[in-house]
């Protein structure tokens, strides 16, 4: 029992540190939307009429992670989670020093490149 345990923790662990890529990333997200929808207790078919969003989407989403942005936004919106996708890029993030200062030179920038001056 208490080996058990330890493996449970250390796989857990190292799972944190694996690198992600996109497709482990969607289906993750496709299993939270899935386990909020249940603990909501709302089916496929009502989220589906709640969203607009078809509901061979929904499944699609809920079984490979393959959705439209538009469609996850309003599947978000339908479980009320309209404001953690809003800010999904809202908060600047760095990795050293020298990228906050980046961050931080070009904080009023509209664009990430200088526009050509007509001569």
């Amino acid at each position: 029992m208490i080996q058990n345990i330890n493996n449970n923790n250390i796989l857990s662990v190292l799972k944190s540190f694996t690198l992600d890529n996109s497709d482990d990333i969607a289906r993750e997200v496709a299993e939270n939307f899935r386990k909020r929808r249940v603990e909501k207790n709302i089916t496929r078919q009502h989220i589906s009429e709640l969203s607009g969003v078809p509901l061979s989407t929904v499944a699609r989403f809920e079984q490979k992670g393959l959705i439209a942005f538009e469609s996850l936004v309003k599947l978000a919106m339908a479980l009320g989670y309209a404001s953690d996708v809003r800010n999904l890029f809202g908060k600047s993030k760095f990795d050293t020093m020298e990228e906050l200062d980046m961050i931080r030179s070009k904080s009023g920038n509209k664009r990430a490149y200088v526009k050509n001056k007509k001569k």
